[in-house]
């Protein structure tokens, strides 16, 4: 008899997930999207960008914490790790979509700042893989 898939053990593989990286990262960010806002006369843009950019933060920062919490189980279940994501990203995109609507035009920084979050998280965590990868292939190809 099969598991169906909702309920089937969730298996996490190791994330070079660095947060301080990460803040200094949008910190950097958030100063260079002031500073071309400003020059541009629109400076809340960039400091909206940036709220969006912390937004992304947190959000990376409760999968962290969710994940800990849910593969500490003694049966960690997708489905739990599904709802938990749903919901912390619908907490999010409501909280960056009234910013941009309040503060419109500027807050729609908030949501380029929250795209660009999840670029800077997919490039922060997979070129550390990638490097690792690539010395593991390196090395088994010295090996024979």
């Amino acid at each position: 008899m099969t598991t169906p898939a909702q309920d089937a053990p969730l298996v996490f593989p190791s994330v070079a997930f660095r947060p301080v990286r990460l803040l200094a990262i949008s910190v950097l960010l958030t100063a260079v999207a002031v500073a071309a806002a400003g020059s541009l006369g629109h400076p809340m843009v960039g400091v909206f960008f940036g709220v969006g950019l912390q937004l992304g933060l947190l959000n990376a920062l409760g999968v962290q914490r969710s994940v800990a919490a849910i593969t500490a189980d003694a049966r960690p279940l997708k489905k739990k790790m599904a709802m938990n994501s749903a919901g912390r990203l619908l907490v999010i995109t409501m909280i960056g979509l009234a910013i941009a609507f309040v503060f419109r035009p500027a807050g729609l920084g908030v949501v380029f700042g929250l795209a660009l979050f999840q670029v800077v998280l997919v490039v922060s965590t997979a070129l550390p893989v990638w490097k690792k990868l690539r010395t593991q292939n390196g090395r088994e190809r010295q090996q024979r």
